[in-house]
């Protein structure tokens, strides 16, 4: 099923066996790629669904595949791999639809349920939302569609249902950040923290924000895939 076809894009041989062992429950396709050069070759053989993307890698890094899939094949989901706290291009990354990260290292079930999510999103009824669960995630997929004034609204709808979850308002913060707006970004981290002062995107997100020469092209955290942080 093309729609469950996943592509592993990682230098490390020990990762890409991992997510392939990892994604097998799953009953998944996967099909792995050591370098940039090698997944664009990948894309052009065969239909993917999904990457699984890591942005250190020699030669071609991720972020030059990103913009060479979000060219050819904008309806591609990616989840970006990364063995940093922050993401360095994570700007960039967000307009151009990348918005699910995880952390290395990861464990199993958690690339598992990542994926699962980010698959389910395609199903997700607009008319029928009615939770903060599904307003996130609504959200995400506009993200991917580039969307990003609709993403607001669901990031709005979702705080409307549930105002004591941090992940919603730098979510809204990194989208209005985005816009270049760095005064409502600021506002929003801060919410984030004021809900739970020990979330570290946000955390990472107002210092960032608040720093003397800031820039449209800083970094921007999104949120991290970690056991205690469900979404």
């Amino acid at each position: 099923m093309k729609a469950r076809s996943v592509l592993i894009v990682d230098d490390e041989k020990n990762i890409r066996l991992t997510l392939s062992q990892a994604l097998e429950v799953m009953e998944v396709e996967t099909d792995t790629a050591a370098n940039g050069e090698e997944a664009l070759a990948e894309l052009q053989a065969r239909e993917f669904g999904l990457i699984l993307l890591d942005l250190k890698m020699p030669g071609m890094d991720g972020m030059e595949v990103l913009r060479c899939v979000r060219e050819t094949r904008p309806d591609i989901h990616v989840i970006i791999l990364t063995a940093y706290g922050t993401i360095e291009s994570a700007v960039e990354a967000m307009k151009l639809g990348a918005v699910d990260f995880i952390q290395k290292p990861f464990a199993p079930e958690q690339i598992r349920e990542l994926v699962s999510r980010v698959m389910g999103r395609e199903k997700l009824d607009e008319q029928k939302a009615t939770d903060y669960a599904s307003f996130i995630e609504l959200a995400k997929r506009s993200i991917g569609d580039r969307h990003f004034e609709a993403a607001a609204e669901h990031v709005r709808k979702a705080i409307s249902l549930d105002p004591s979850r941090p992940e919603a308002f730098n979510l809204l913060g990194a989208l209005v950040e985005i816009k270049g707006d760095r005064v409502e970004a600021q506002k929003n981290y801060r919410a984030a923290l004021s809900l739970d002062p020990s979330y570290e995107p946000a955390i990472r997100n107002l210092q960032r924000a608040t720093e003397t020469g800031w820039k449209q092209k800083s970094r921007i955290v999104l949120g991290e895939a970690k056991k205690d942080e469900r979404g």
